[in-house]
C-alpha cells in the first residue's frame, strides 16, 4: 500500500484545486484554463496508475484499493463536468448578452452534471443506468406532483427565454397593470424593477401566460399622447400653429419622428387638439410630460389662448385668478414678475424694473447673441422658442431651450461673461429686454437680492453644463456668483 501514498497526495491536491478554483475564481477564461489544465494532470495521474474512469471491468484487490479507484473515477468525472460547464459559461453568449443566456447556460450545466452523476453510478458504483431509470419511475412521478409548480415556472422560463418577448434592461407591462424594468431572469420567475424603485418578482408560470408591452421593442423610443380643449379665440390652423411651437420649445421630445398634432371635434366654444410625440426611453416619460404640460400652459398663455375648464370650481374657489401685486395682468411688470429671478419682489420693484422694458419682434433663425459676446441688458421671452448652441470645433451643442418666461443674456449683465453659445430663434419670437440700469436701482435698494438671484443663475448654469456633458465647476456656485454681481453692481 505504500506505492499509493504519493497518487492518493495527488488526487487530494488535484480536487483540492478544483474546488478552489471553482469557488473562488470570477474570471471566466482563467476558470476555463484552470479546469483544463487540472483535468488534464487529473488524467495524466490517472492513466500513469492504470485507473480507467470509464471503464466497469477493473477489479483491484483490497478494500483501499477499492476506495481509491472509486473516488479517482469519481473525481475525475466531476472534474471533466467542471471543465465543460466552465467552457460553456465562457462560450455561451446569446448576441454579447450573457445576462440573456444565463438560463440557456444554467440548463445545459444541469444536463452536464446529470450526466456526470449517472456516469459515476455506473462506472464508480457498477449499477446499470437502464435499470435505475426504470426503477425510479415512480419516485419521478411522485416528484413530478410535488413540484408541478416549479416545473412549470422553469419550463415557461425556458419558453420565455426562447421566445424572447423580452431582454434584460427592457421596460414591460403586464395585463395586470405591473410594470417595470427587467432586471433578471432566472429558473423559478422575472425580476422587475417598478418606477418606485421596487423589486416585484413575477413567477415564469404567471408571466407566460400574461399579455404584456414591451415599450423597449423594436427599440428604445416610447410614444406620449396628451389631449387638450382649447377655446376658440383663434382660427383652428393658428391653434395647430402653436402647438408646433410648443413642440420645438420641449427638451425632452425626439425630432424624428416628428411630433403629431391632431385637431380633432370643434363646437362654437372649444376645439379639442391631440398632441402624440416620442421620448428617447420609458425613463422619461414622467420628465416629458411635466415639460410639455408647463410648456402647453406658458405658451397658451402667451399667445392669449385659454383652455376649457372641464370640470365645476368648488364653491369656495375664485372663479378669477387671484393678482397676489395687485398689477394689471397686461402689464410690462407682469412680465418680470413671471421670472424667477424677481419672483419675490413687490409692485414698486417690478414697477422700477419695467420702467424701460423694450420689445422687439425676431423672425425665425436670428441670431439674438452671438457666442462669445456679453450682452448688456437682460432679455425675456416672451413669445416663441430660442436655443442656445455652442459651436465646438464645428459641432454644435444645444446647451437650452427657452421658452416664454424664460430670461437670456444673464452672464453678460449680471456676471460679466461671455455666452458660452450662439442665441437663435428657432420660431418667430418676442423678447423684451431689461436694462442695467433699472436692476441696479432695484440691488442697491436690496442688496440681499444679489443671493436669491446668485441662487437662481446656478442652477441654471448647473443645466447647461449636464446638457453639454459636463460637471458644475467652482464659477458656477450661489456665492461665488451673488459676490461677482455685487462687484459688478458695487453693492
Amino acid at each position: 500500500m505504500v506505492y499509493l501514498v504519493n497518487p492518493v497526495l495527488q488526487l487530494v491536491v488535484l480536487a483540492g484545486a478544483f474546488a478552489a478554483v471553482h469557488l473562488a475564481a470570477t474570471s471566466r477564461s482563467f476558470i476555463f484554463f484552470a479546469h483544463t489544465v487540472l483535468f488534464a494532470l487529473l488524467t495524466g495521474v490517472l492513466v500513469f496508475q492504470g485507473i480507467e474512469p470509464y471503464s466497469t471491468t477493473q477489479h483491484p484487490d483490497g478494500t483501499w484499493t477499492v476506495v481509491l479507484y472509486g473516488a479517482a473515477k469519481a473525481i475525475w468525472w466531476i472534474g471533466g463536468a467542471l471543465m465543460l460547464i466552465s467552457f460553456v459559461r465562457l462560450v455561451l453568449i446569446f448576441e454579447e448578452r450573457p445576462r440573456e443566456g444565463r438560463l440557456v447556460q444554467d440548463l445545459i450545466a444541469g444536463i452536464i452534471y446529470i450526466g456526470a452523476g449517472l456516469s459515476i453510478v455506473a462506472y464508480v458504483f457498477n449499477i446499470p443506468v437502464g435499470t435505475l431509470i426504470a426503477t425510479s419511475g415512480v419516485i419521478a412521478v411522485i416528484l413530478g406532483l410535488a413540484l408541478q409548480s416549479t416545473l412549470s415556472d422553469v419550463f415557461s422560463g425556458v419558453a420565455l427565454n426562447l421566445g424572447r418577448p423580452y431582454s434584460i434592461g427592457d421596460w414591460i407591462i403586464l395585463d395586470t397593470g405591473v410594470q417595470g424594468r427587467v432586471v433578471e431572469t432566472n429558473w423559478r420567475a422575472t425580476h422587475l424593477l417598478n418606477a418606485t424603485n421596487d423589486l416585484v418578482v413575477i413567477p415564469n408560470s404567471n408571466l407566460a401566460k400574461s399579455q404584456l408591452v414591451n415599450q423597449s421593442s423594436p427599440d428604445e423610443a416610447h410614444g406620449i399622447s396628451i389631449g387638450v380643449r382649447v377655446i376658440t379665440s383663434r382660427t383652428p390652423l393658428q391653434i395647430q400653429h402653436v402647438f408646433e411651437t410648443i413642440v420645438i420649445g420641449s427638451k425632452h421630445t425626439l425630432r424624428d419622428p416628428p411630433a403629431l398634432i391632431t385637431l380633432g371635434d370643434i363646437d362654437g366654444q372649444s376645439i379639442a387638439v391631440d398632441l402624440s410625440f416620442r421620448v428617447a426611453d420609458a425613463g422619461q416619460i414622467i420628465a416629458a410630460k411635466n415639460e410639455m404640460l408647463d410648456l402647453i400652459f406658458r405658451h397658451l398663455k402667451a399667445e392669449g389662448l385659454q383652455l376649457v375648464t372641464t370640470t365645476a370650481l368648488p364653491a369656495y374657489m375664485p372663479t378669477t385668478p387671484v393678482n397676489p401685486i395687485d398689477l394689471p395682468a397686461d402689464s410690462p411688470a407682469k412680465i418680470v414678475h413671471a421670472l424667477p429671478l424677481f419672483s419675490s419682489l413687490t409692485a414698486d420693484e417690478l414697477k422700477t424694473l419695467s420702467t424701460d422694458l423694450s420689445r422687439h419682434p425676431y423672425p425665425r433663425g436670428t441670431e439674438i447673441i452671438q457666442q462669445g459676446e456679453r450682452s448688456p441688458t437682460l432679455m425675456i421671452v416672451a413669445q416663441g422658442v430660442v436655443a442656445v448652441e455652442r459651436d465646438d470645433g464645428g459641432r454644435k451643442i444645444e446647451l437650452n431651450r427657452l421658452s416664454p418666461g424664460d430670461f437670456l443674456g444673464e452672464r453678460g449683465l449680471l456676471m460679466g461673461a461671455a455666452e458660452p453659445g450662439t442665441i437663435r430663434t428657432l420660431t418667430t419670437a418676442v423678447v423684451y429686454e431689461l436694462s442695467a440700469e433699472s436692476i441696479a436701482k432695484v440691488l442697491r435698494d436690496r442688496p440681499d437680492l444679489a443671493d436669491e438671484i446668485g441662487s437662481t443663475l446656478s442652477a441654471r448654469l448647473d443645466a447647461e453644463a449636464a446638457s453639454a456633458g459636463g460637471s458644475s465647476s467652482v464659477q458656477h456656485r450661489p456665492l461665488t456668483i451673488s459676490n461677482r454681481i455685487r462687484q459688478l453692481f458695487q453693492l
